[in-house]
């Protein structure tokens, strides 16, 4: 490959050298990626199913993505392709094709970028202005030119599809065979229509299970294609008709200017237009770990991208189908869900038990067959065979097919899916969206919850409560305190403030379509921002009088952000502000009345120290603001880290929300520790995490930097102690939830809002990213996104959790019971009588109680406060406990006495005579069987408590379920006898029926 790769370089050569040597040192760099992607894929032994299936699929991605620019090379080899603009779109003002746009961004060519005039001649050419942004009323018109920002998806699966695949199942073609072969022998021998009665009612068993397998397939897909609607809301920020504005990324057209910050993702290809420290993680298209630095220099977007540090802004060049993103997922097919824990499990028994159905049912087959022969011996009838006891051998095999259409539980994963499937439904409801199916059962095991505090436990809208400045400590409390303050400090002193708001800031104040003032930007900033517009200032005439030379973005390493800024007298002035410690550590000067530095001496650090502390012990947040004049402004491009004069300390408060503290309680009920993660400051932490119920006497709360200087042996003694661990750097979370994880194997969900929570949210068991202030980079690596940022959500999620993990139990349960009665029943009735006591259909209908609408009634409970009343279920415990068990023998050891006394005393109990009593019999044993298992199923709501019936009635679709069965099985034993080989019972039968399934 190398060698063709060099060969190119000499063609391209004799073109433009620069150009080509680039291209070819590109191509050498995807080589080498091949070869170390090659080694990761012949490691796949070595890792996980789900790390298997990842990078399987980024593998795809990346083929797809060099074959792409492996092209693209050919074509500038060969001359740059001659685009040919539509009349439609000149005569719209465009002055260049959507296919031109789209190649110059997905080339990387920056000599077509230039030969149209740079940025801004194509901003001209697209027709807007870097300022003003798109006009509302040309949308529609550019979406038509440039396109949607969509990609191309697979169709939605119709009802048929499902009932195809229902149509597929093995056991159910050979009982289709079966019951062809019963009608074509019937015909001959018992005449029209009583030939056809056994074949057509195997048919139409067969078609109600079909039906009901693919109603309840299909309604489960349109559950998950609302959440898949669900996951795919996502908020951009752009200018449009002059002001900054949220619109969904599906909205996005060609000329937006898309605003990004940390942790956004890019959502179309697009052109730099300004920035500060702009890094993109492109690693997800190119196999690159390294960020790319977006400038000037290399000012190419790419969509499905990830900004990972600096903020800055782009011009949509390329949306939906013709971006890079696009163009890959053409190449690509989407997979399905993986199965969830459980369901492996489950998949796993239903296995064996099938394998012993197979084998009883073999059984079965061979007595029945071995007794017929025995009997046609006995009679000397061996050589004379007629179409009659081909019937019956035909039957006999019908009978073992059916034993293991009963005993295959097919309805296991089935009733894991229902139940999981309508959980993720409810708790989107309450504000909870469920990105993987396994989150919602891992859920209801977990033992630990790491939680953030800033708007998890608290409100997320912070306000400045309390200031210090020149000495004097104030209140805040809306603008009559503003207006005192204002007359308290000089115009100097109020004028650098200011300045240290609105210039040292990521957020912005922007004005609606009403003139009102919008503060959009991060929770902490914007309270600063609605205090200096308190205090007078304004927002825009500051950033016009005074120009942003330098940013240095906010990181949770250093814990502050800095600003170069170029002020209207020519002088370098560096704002600072960020964590209280950290700043006042690089400060040597205080600002006094007048606005003039003076320097600062220990005691007034002391004091100002002690000030901190006061505002952290009221759960104040708090921030130090501070600035430099830099004396020699040919140093423009580096903020200095000490020397600063401190402005103001800032305490903000973010009340806790309602309801947390019951939250707290009854995760502690549960058997949930709640831990308290957090980067502020330790004072801070541990009076929310009083008065959340979090941190209690016993317990032990650190800071982030004593915690990670640990060894392992000391970690290994507090880790079970700590309940608050303030002013954390991400790597001291992700240490915390590997530890608590593998050392103490705890089920560990992780509540994240930042791109940095990112590592911690992956490394849990569950991860839970915030939908309001969450990244799209936490969002990504999370499992559940709580779209309320509340922390009374999340015990949502672990009592939905719970739910599913005891109603799946539940299932088993039934359906255990089911499958040990009906194979006794038959293997012993072959063995003893020579003939199989239920029919093929009867099994059928049996089978389609069991399955599905046992699977729906018992899976689709909702959960209930007593869950949260026992302690969670750990890794190591069984599925089926001995509570299940004894159920599970109990009832079946009823049901197969019951059975076996009808069967051999029903005449002379029942007092029956006359040529049909057999016939009132074995109907009587199906619908004592199947009343049996109707309240088999009551019985199974609550596996250890006897009240059975509590909150019975609140679950509808459990009584519908109970009512549809009744009427089914009153209709084929009274009007389908033909078909279902029943007789009419009377009501006392009826009733009798009735009581003796009541009785189990």
């Amino acid at each position: 490959m190398e060698r063709y790769l060099k060969k190119d370089f000499d063609v391209q050569s004799k073109h433009s050298s620069e150009a080509a040597l680039r291209r070819w040192r590109s191509a050498a760099t995807i080589v080498k990626n091949r070869r170390r992607r090659f080694r990761d894929i012949a490691n796949l032994h070595m890792r996980s199913e789900a790390e298997k299936k990842k990078l399987k699929i980024q593998e795809k991605i990346r083929v797809a993505l060099y074959v792409q620019k492996a092209a693209l090379q050919f074509i500038d080899a060969g001359g740059r392709v001659e685009h040919r603009l539509s009349e439609e779109a000149r005569e719209a003002g465009f002055g260049i094709d959507p296919d031109e746009l789209a190649s110059i961004v997905r080339g990387h060519d920056i000599m077509g970028l230039k030969a149209h005039g740079g940025l801004e001649g194509l901003a001209r050419k697209v027709h807007v202005s870097l300022d003003e942004g798109v006009k509302s009323s040309d949308i529609a018109t550019r979406q038509n030119i440039y396109g949607l920002n969509r990609y191309t998806e697979k169709p939605s699966r119709t009802f048929l599809m499902f009932v195809w695949d229902a149509l597929h199942d093995l056991t159910l073609i050979i009982l289709m065979i079966c019951a062809v072969i019963s009608i074509g022998v019937g015909l001959p021998t018992e005449g029209w229509p009583e030939g056809m009665y056994s074949g057509v009612g195997i048919l139409v068993s067969i078609f109600l299970v079909v039906l009901v397998t693919a109603i309840s397939d299909y309604r489960q897909s349109l559950q998950f294609r609302d959440l898949d609607k669900e996951k795919k809301k996502i908020f951009v920020q752009v200018t449009r008709d002059g002001y900054r504005q949220k619109i969904s990324i599906y909205d996005l057209v060609v000329g937006d200017i898309v605003h990004l910050s940390i942790g956004d993702q890019v959502p179309a290809d697009g052109v730099f237009i300004s920035g500060y420290s702009l890094l993109i993680d492109e690693s997800g298209l190119s196999g690159e770990s390294e960020p790319v630095h977006i400038s000037e220099e290399k000012p190419f977007f790419l969509s499905g991208t990830k900004v990972t540090d600096g903020s800055g802004k782009m011009l949509v060049t390329t949306v939906g189908m013709r971006t890079e993103w696009g163009k890959l997922m053409e190449t690509l097919t989407e997979g399905g869900d993986d199965e969830t824990p459980l369901q492996v499990k489950l998949n796993g028994v239903a296995t064996i038990i099938g394998k012993i159905g197979l084998a009883f049912a073999v059984l079965t087959f061979v007595v029945l067959v071995v007794r017929f022969l025995v009997e046609k011996a006995l009679r000397k009838e061996f050589t004379d065979w007629s179409s009659s006891d081909a019937l019956t051998l035909l039957n006999y095999f019908a009978i073992a097919v059916t034993i293991i259409v009963v005993a295959v539980p097919e309805g296991l994963p089935l009733a894991v899916t229902l139940s999981l499937a309508f959980a993720m439904k409810k708790l989107m409801k309450e504000k909870a969206l469920v990105r993987h199916l396994s989150a919602c059962e891992t859920m209801g095991s977990a033992s630990c919850i790491c939680t953030d505090k800033t708007g998890t436990l608290t409100t997320n809208h912070m306000v400045v409560h309390k200031i210090w400045i020149c000495g004097k400590a104030e209140e805040i409390k809306g603008s009559e305190s503003a207006d005192g303050l204002k007359s308290e400090i000089s115009g100097r002193v109020s004028s650098i403030l200011l300045q240290a708001i609105f210039q040292n800031t990521s957020s912005e104040v922007v004005k609606d379509k009403d003139g009102k003032n919008t503060i959009l930007g991060t929770p902490t900033e914007s309270a600063l921002l609605e205090f200096g517009l308190l205090l007078g200032g304004n927002f825009d005439a500051q950033r016009k009088e005074n120009k942003i030379v330098t940013v240095e973005p906010f990181n949770s390493v250093k814990k502050k952000m800095s600003v170069l800024v170029a002020l209207p007298d020519g002088r370098i002035r560096a704002f600072c502000k960020g964590a209280s410690e950290i700043i006042l550590s690089m400060c040597n000067k205080i600002v006094n009345y007048d606005g003039e530095s003076i320097p600062l001496s220990e005691v007034q650090e002391r004091n100002i120290t002690d000030i901190i502390n006061g505002f952290a012990s009221e759960a104040l947040r708090t921030l130090c603001l501070a600035f430099k004049d830099l004396d020699d402004p040919s140093n423009e491009n580096d903020i200095p880290t000490y020397g600063y004069t401190l402005i103001m300390v800032v305490g903000i408060k973010d009340p806790t929300r309602p309801g947390v503290k019951d939250a707290v309680q009854t995760c502690l009920a549960a058997g949930i520790a709640v831990r308290m993660v957090t980067g502020d400051n330790i004072n801070t932490a541990k009076a929310i995490a009083k008065e959340c119920g979090i941190l209690t006497e016993d317990g032990l709360a650190i800071e982030g930097p004593e915690f990670h200087s640990m060894s392992l042996e000391e970690m290994r003694k507090i880790i079970p102690k700590i309940q608050v661990m303030a002013r954390s750097l991400p790597s001291d979370k992700h240490t915390l939830v590997t530890h608590l994880r593998k050392l103490y194997g705890e089920v560990v969900a992780v509540t994240g809002d930042g791109t940095n929570d990112a590592p911690a949210l992956h490394e849990a068991d569950i991860g839970l990213a915030m939908g309001i202030a969450g990244t799209e980079v936490a969002k990504e690596n999370a499992d559940v996104i709580i779209m309320d940022d509340n922390f009374a959500t999340i015990v949502n999620v672990a009592k939905w959790g719970r739910a599913v993990y005891i109603n799946i139990q539940k299932f088993v349960q039934f359906q255990l019971t089911v499958n040990v009665v009906a194979l006794v029943v038959n293997f012993v009735s072959a063995c003893i009588s020579g003939s199989a006591p239920f029919t093929a259909v009867q099994l059928l209908w049996v089978n389609l109680i069991m399955d599905t609408l046992g699977a729906l009634a018992l899976a689709t409970e909702p959960p209930n406060n007593a869950l949260m009343e026992r302690p969670p279920v750990g890794r190591s415990v069984s599925f089926i406990t001995k509570t299940m068990w004894r159920n599970i023998i109990g009832q079946s050891i009823y049901q197969l006495i019951v059975i076996g006394v009808i069967s051999v005393y029903g005449k002379r109990l029942l007092r029956l005579s006359g040529s049909d009593a057999s016939d009132i019999i074995d109907t009587f044993i199906f619908n004592t069987f199947v009343f049996c298992q109707l309240f088999n199923e009551i019985n199974s709501r609550d596996i250890e408590k006897i009240n059975i019936f509590r909150g019975m009635f609140d679950s509808w679709i459990f009584i519908i379920v109970m009512v549809c069965t009744v009427a089914f099985q009153i209709i084929i034993v009274e009007l389908l006898g033909t078909f279902a080989s029943t007789v009419p019972q009377s009501w006392q039968l009826w009733i009798l029926s009735i009581l003796i399934g009541a009785v189990n």
